[in-house]
């Protein structure tokens, strides 16, 4: 898969700390990376996963 395409984002939270985890949106799924080797290993998931994670971290309790 080629790494360069996409949008590749961080969380804002992340200022300009360089160990983050970074999103993007592919053709046919979500793509994540390790900001510090971004031409390295990227997990991939498809959108409907990717939402449906994001769904249970939300409705987690913090603390």
């Amino acid at each position: 898969m080629n790494l360069r395409i996409g949008q590749w984002k961080k969380s804002s939270y992340s200022g300009s700390e360089t160990n983050c985890v970074e999103t993007a949106r592919l053709p046919d799924q979500v793509g994540l990376r390790d900001s510090k080797s971004p031409d390295t290993t990227l997990l991939a998931f498809p959108h409907h996963e990717w939402v449906g994670f994001l769904r249970e971290v939300a409705a987690e309790p913090v603390g």
